[in-house]
């Protein structure tokens, strides 16, 4: 069909002008920020050290930064809840006090729930005590809930990242194998969740291949008549180049490995579920009043799983709140057991995930506050979905971020550099306005309203600007901010400038980034009331080494490291601070392989007793940071049973600055080597 419908080349010339312009556009702006952004920040010092920008990538870093100002500003308050014990005749159920007064407000945090003040909380729990049983009043209501839509790549990233803790990397790796090695499922770098009107034959040749726990579920779509036209799931016009991921007619081989496994089974099962009708599910909910005073408690039972069905849920007729009888009475009562009063604190926002950040960028458009260029950037984000786990991986890689368990947590690195794009002026960058300003113009090209010379002519001088702004950039007294730290040196407010905190009569200067440690307002203040702070183990050498040390304030206010247990820099005897480590308290996690005594898990490594103890003899030791990466107590008793650990993810390589996987194992000699896996032929 598709070569029987072939289009002139004159045709699609307006669609490969705006391509290469989207292309041509990325790299100008990419590669003349970037060297003039290094330029300005680290001179002579960059050694490697590159600033880089780019349209998608330096929005994205914002996004992350400005989650981890939020945390850091972030103040807790404390709030009360009052809850409530109930029994009826069919057994016992709580509920929390619900405010008369509440309304919604701009306050994020405050909730029907929530007693700000403690004295209030005491009066209505001494109140509603007066009271030996409460009123109930019941509302039902039947609730349904459809299926969700199949994947497109940022859905199936984020949910791997959710449910199997895989990075966006792995997770669009493993799709892509399955596509391409094994011909399991379609095209996965697709941004569309619909399929084409005409699949319908497809999907049902695909259903009668399906077996194994899935076969009755396909087979039960077949005869009841639910594969049909549909347009949420069958609809041409929410296809842009690739349609949604599903599997193929072809049957799963025993050679894939088991996280491929998982894939495909999460794209099997959605496409399945799919086609199946809604669940719905019967709600109560239950109001106990003791006088004024209403309590509230929601209880919600399945009754059709339709679509959960094919996840392994059954109707459940239990009632997880206990129903009301003739019993309780007319009106019915519940008899009150207790009222307890709670204390809580808010909690500041969370840190991004990778399925959190790739949510984000999928829905940057809504950043947008003009309506042009957010209509331009709808159903598009940040990046496309078959970029946007490159741009998380870039953002590590150039040590913007931090993943940490399943966190991402920008570095000191990452506040430098949003805080000069901003000074310069230039904090076009961070915004996703640069990209809905684009695609708004790139779609004129589409339809041949804007030629492409105009705006590459455009992209030019922009590009222009921003070299020119940065190159020409001196930061003035009047920009600095004063900050709420007094200097010992003038006794005045410290100022917080771009790179460094100053004194105002210039005497002490403490840079914000530390051998890439971010000095925030709390260590600045501890380190000029205490002289010393720490230790920090994120400091990286200038080959890229991490390192643990104190910081201390010296003679003329100078900032120096304090290593704990390392010679002095002379070779001369220990510092006085290298005493033997106390190892009364430390967890026994394994033999050593070298001596056969304990060893221990300390603070900053693994290590036999007697290096612990500092006693001649044995000097087995495993350092908690190897080449970047943490290693776990689990990974260290796993690595003294069997002799080796599992597959270790982001390793950092001091040769190549590249990442890599590998197994730690035990050598002959006690000494612990790197065993990689078998590439594939």
């Amino acid at each position: 069909d598709a070569f029987g419908k072939l289009r002139a080349q004159e045709e699609m010339t307006d669609l490969q002008d705006a391509a290469r312009c989207r292309s041509q556009a990325d790299w100008l702006v990419g590669i003349n920020g970037t060297r003039a952004v290094t330029a300005r920040m680290f001179g002579r010092r960059a050694k490697g050290n590159v600033a880089s920008v780019g349209r998608v990538q330096t929005p994205t870093l914002a996004l992350v930064l400005e989650r981890e100002r939020e945390i850091r500003r972030f103040k807790p308050r404390t709030y009360y809840r009052i809850n409530g014990h109930f029994e009826i005749e069919r057994g016992h159920y709580r509920g929390f006090y619900q405010r008369l007064d509440f309304t919604k407000r701009t306050d994020e945090h405050d909730r029907a729930d929530r007693i700000w003040d403690r004295d209030e909380a005491e009066r209505i729990v001494r109140l509603a005590r007066e009271r030996e049983r409460a009123l109930i009043e019941d509302k039902n209501r039947r609730s349904t809930q459809i299926s969700p839509r199949l994947y497109d790549l940022t859905t199936l990233q984020r949910e791997s990242n959710s449910r199997f803790k895989m990075s966006a990397r792995r997770s669009l790796q493993l799709a892509q194998t399955l596509y391409e090695k094994y011909k399991l499922i379609t095209y996965p770098r697709t941004d569309s969740r619909a399929l084409p009107n005409d699949y319908i034959a497809t999907c049902r040749d695909i259903l009668r291949s399906m077996d194994g726990d899935l076969a009755d579920s396909a087979k039960k779509v077949l005869d009841r008549g639910w594969l049909k036209p549909n347009r949420r799931i069958f609809n041409n016009a929410q296809i842009s180049d690739h349609f949604a991921i599903i599997p193929t007619e072809q049957q799963k081989t025993s050679k894939v490995s088991a996280d491929e496994a998982k894939i495909y089974a999460m794209i099997c099962r959605r496409f399945v579920a799919v086609f199946f009708p809604q669940a719905e599910y019967d709600v109560t909910v239950r109001t106990s009043m003791l006088g004024e005073h209403i309590f509230k408690t929601e209880g919600r039972v399945l009754v059709e799983p339709g679509w959960l069905e094919v996840y392994g849920k059954q109707a459940n007729m239990k009632e997880n709140l206990p129903a009301v009888t003739a019993r309780d009475g007319t009106p019915p009562q519940a008899r009150v057991l207790k009222l307890e009063l709670l204390e809580e604190t808010t909690k500041p926002p969370p840190r991004y995930t990778e399925a959190t950040l790739l949510s984000a960028m999928e829905g940057a458009g809504k950043l947008v506050e003009e309506e042009e260029l957010a209509d331009a950037m709808k159903g598009k984000g940040l990046g496309t979905p078959a970029t946007r786990a490159q741009t998380i991986e870039q953002l590590i890689n150039q040590k913007y971020i931090e993943r940490k368990k399943q966190e991402l947590i920008p570095t000191a690195k990452a506040d430098s550099l949003i805080d000069f794009l901003k000074a310069t002026d230039i904090d076009i960058l961070t915004s996703p306005t640069l990209t809905g300003e684009w695609e708004f113009r790139l779609h004129q090209i589409e339809e041949g309203r804007l030629s492409r010379d105009e705006f590459m002519g455009g992209i030019t001088d922009m590009t222009s600007r921003i070299v020119d702004r940065i190159r020409k950039f001196e930061e003035t007294q009047s920009q600095a901010e004063e900050t709420a730290i007094i200097s010992p040196s003038d006794g005045r407010p410290m100022l917080s400038k771009l790179r460094a905190y100053q004194s105002q009569d210039g005497k002490i200067t403490i840079y914000k980034n530390v051998s890439h440690h971010h000095v925030s307002m709390r260590d600045l203040s501890e380190l000029l009331t205490k002289n010393d702070i720490g230790p920090f183990d994120d400091f990286l050498s200038k080959t890229g080494r991490p390192f643990t040390a104190r910081l201390r304030l010296g003679e003329g206010y100078k900032v120096a490291f304090l290593f704990e247990n390392k010679p002095r820099q002379n070779g001369g005897a220990e510092s006085s601070d290298a005493q033997p480590e106390d190892i009364s308290n430390l967890i026994h996690i394994g033999k050593c392989p070298k001596c056969g005594e304990r060893v221990l898990e300390g603070n900053k490594s693994f290590a036999c007793e007697h290096a612990f103890a500092g006693r001649n003899g044995c000097d087995f030791r495993i350092s908690r940071t190897m080449l970047g990466k943490q290693i776990s107590s689990t990974q260290v008793c796993k690595l003294l049973e069997d002799g080796k650990t599992d597959l270790i993810e982001q390793f950092l390589s001091r040769r190549t600055k590249k990442y890599f996987s590998a197994s730690l194992f035990l050598k002959a000699n006690g000494g612990i080597g790197f065993e990689f896996p078998a590439r594939a032929a």
